[in-house]
């Protein structure tokens, strides 16, 4: 919780501070978002679980990533305006996250009961969600009350990743080696295997293809400043509107997909994202009540796309190689993630907005019927 607190302190304040405050051009900040949505997974994701194994040293291997998240916070300062610096910092924050992540959900299995297993992670992506609201909050408070001031936004940010990190290293027991002696590394014959499987990359596929067709949220939420007159202080109350969202429907949303399918639930989520595209195209100025449908659009969006997507992937897969195919679509789904805002931003730079939003849209459009053809197989062919 403290470190998703530290973390979206920045992620819900950087586009604003890159194109308004340091006036990056669309193409630049589409780098740098490109960057933090796809390097983690794309480099890192699996690296950092593959480790935490051979080494047996999964506290040790995630508080290096805590670390290296929490150290980039204050790397922010030094780096200025100078939009090649903050690119790497943004990478080297992310290669931080993509280090942590297995060997803390290793972490949290390891210490959980097998009988409570799905109540412990749970509690972790409750704590996660709480972060991802109080962060943007508290980054708003701060520029309400000091206009301008990102550099204390970045050093309050620091603080709270060194708390996430103190409680790691004085409250968390490293499992006993006998607890993991039993742990074996998936052969590569068999990660090869899921590539082969044709459900597997269908889902993959569909996944990738959207996802390169998506507007990123931060585009989204430039956009929305650029035809409003939201000020850029009230920035990352955009991310607050969006997680809330995410959060009250997401339970509802998964109980429908379990019920009615979740091949319609997926694609229905991202006909949601063409309908935000087809909103944006129809207003040069958007109105209180037009910003706050297509954030919360976007916060449907993601309760019925995310969720559902890994449970599609997960009941598709046998269960010894699920953690591993999961990991894959993710990873690959982060590099169409970063593709998507490189050639967002290029579009944007090369034409108009106006323009960027259509392609995109009609991407969107296209995509759709591929990837309920490549569904299709995947239906009634899962995995229990």
């Amino acid at each position: 919780m403290l470190t998703d607190i530290s973390g979206e302190m920045v992620n819900s304040v950087l586009p604003v501070y890159l194109v308004l405050h340091l006036h990056l051009g669309p193409l630049q900040y589409g780098a740098i978002d490109g960057v933090y949505n796809g390097v983690a997974v794309a480099l890192l994701g699996l690296a950092g679980g593959l480790i935490a194994d051979r080494r047996r040293r999964h506290k040790e291997v995630a508080a290096a990533g805590y670390g290296i998240s929490a150290a980039c916070k204050l790397l922010l300062l030094a780096a200025g305006g100078a939009w090649g610096w903050i690119t790497a910092v943004v990478a080297a924050d992310r290669l931080g996250k993509g280090v942590r992540t297995a060997p803390r959900d290793a972490l949290i299995s390891l210490s959980s009961e097998r009988q409570s297993m799905a109540a412990s992670f749970a509690v972790h992506r409750t704590l996660d969600a709480g972060g991802s609201l109080l962060g943007p909050i508290v980054a708003f408070s701060l520029l309400a009350w000091l206009p301008g001031a990102y550099d204390a936004i970045w050093v309050t940010s620091f603080v709270f990743g060194i708390l996430g990190l103190a409680v790691l290293y004085l409250f968390v027991e490293s499992p006993k080696r006998a607890d993991v002696s039993n742990v074996e590394l998936a052969p590569p014959r068999m990660v090869i295997g899921l590539l082969q499987t044709r459900r597997l990359r269908g889902l993959v596929g569909a996944g990738m293809l959207l996802s390169a067709v998506t507007i990123s949220d931060g585009f989204l939420y430039l956009l929305i400043t650029d035809r409003s007159d939201v000020g850029a202080g009230f920035f990352p109350l955009f991310y607050v509107i969006t997680a809330s969202t995410y959060m009250l429907f997401s339970i509802p949303v998964g109980r429908l997909a379990d019920r009615w399918g979740r091949k319609l639930v997926f694609l229905f989520g991202y006909l949601i994202v063409l309908m935000n595209s087809a909103i944006l195209l129809s207003f040069d100025t958007l109105g209180t009540g037009v910003w706050l449908l297509c954030l919360v659009l976007l916060g449907l969006h993601y309760a019925a796309t995310e969720g559902v997507l890994m449970a599609m992937v997960s009941r598709s897969t046998p269960s010894e190689m699920r953690t591993t195919a999961i990991a894959m679509a993710i990873t690959f789904i982060g590099l169409a993630k970063m593709a998507s805002s490189l050639a967002f931003g290029f579009l944007w730079e090369v034409g108009s907005l106006n323009m960027a939003v259509a392609i995109f849209a009609a991407g969107v459009g296209l995509a759709l019927p591929a990837s309920a053809f490549w569904l299709g197989g995947s239906q009634g062919e899962e995995n229990d």
